[in-house]
């Protein structure tokens, strides 16, 4: 996929990306705290920072963090939501040219955005940036498929009306992770966490994802139809549960 198209395919979903995409459990901060002696005093890049929901968690911890974000309108709204914390620096860049200097950071982190690098590129650039010893982390919340009835309808929502929903679900991607590490090194913990939405929540999640058809597509009506049939169907007390598996990577890079 062209980088400028990676880049670009979020730029009208930032107003759902920002109210319905789950963010990261605390389990996961915990375990870089103790299997990566993460201090408030490490500087953190955040790589395809998007709205700054990993990058808020991060900072809510003390660390300073640049947020590099190619996309100016993702770009824009971690600005505002991010205005309170003094030790945030937004950054124009993409994984593979950050713009950060030479040794600058502690840790490289990438939350739901590692398979649309160019992985050999990002790695070399990773490995600049980041002082001797330094920690890659790279983490994605993969939405569960087949666990309930509503995430098996909802996953054949999306294979039958998503754009291009099977060449960029991350679930298929997250094994290329090695590629980033190789020849470190790496570990893998997962956790657990769950989203609970009524009908507007679902649709809202739904329309954050870069491969459901927007209002001018020809199959926007037709999905989202669907998506009302299943909800009607599924819902218990007018909500239904998104359910994921945190799976987070870290390593040292050499």
């Amino acid at each position: 996929m062209p980088a400028s198209n990676a880049t670009s395919r979020f730029s009208d979903r930032v107003e759902n990306y920002v109210l319905y995409r789950p963010g990261y459990p605390p389990e996961a901060l915990h375990a870089l705290k103790t299997e990566c002696a993460l201090a408030p005093t490490h500087f953190v890049a955040d790589i395809a920072s998007g709205t700054g929901i990993w990058t808020r968690t991060l900072l809510e911890n003390g660390n300073p963090v640049f947020g590099v974000e190619p996309n100016p309108e993702m770009r824009e709204a971690a600005e505002g939501l991010l205005i309170g914390f003094p030790k945030f620096s937004s950054v124009a860049g993409t994984a593979e040219a950050t713009t950060l200097g030479h040794q600058s950071v502690d840790f490289v982190t990438a939350a739901q955005a590692a398979h649309w690098f160019d992985r050999q590129r990002a790695r070399r650039e990773f490995v600049r940036i980041l002082k001797p010893g330094g920690w890659l982390v790279l983490l994605w919340n993969e939405r569960l498929t087949d666990s309930t009835k509503f995430l098996r309808a909802y996953e054949q929502l999306l294979l039958t009306y998503g754009t291009d929903y099977e060449e960029v679900r991350h679930e298929r991607t997250t094994s290329a992770v090695n590629e980033f590490f190789d020849p470190a090194p790496f570990q893998e913990r997962v956790f657990g966490i769950l989203q609970k939405f009524d009908y507007a929540g679902v649709e809202g999640r739904l329309l954050s994802s870069s491969y459901a058809p927007g209002p001018d597509h020809p199959q926007h009506v037709p999905m989202l139809r669907e998506l009302r049939r299943i909800f009607d169907d599924c819902a218990a007390e007018n909500r239904v549960a998104f359910e994921y598996k945190t799976r987070l990577y870290f390593g040292r890079l050499t």
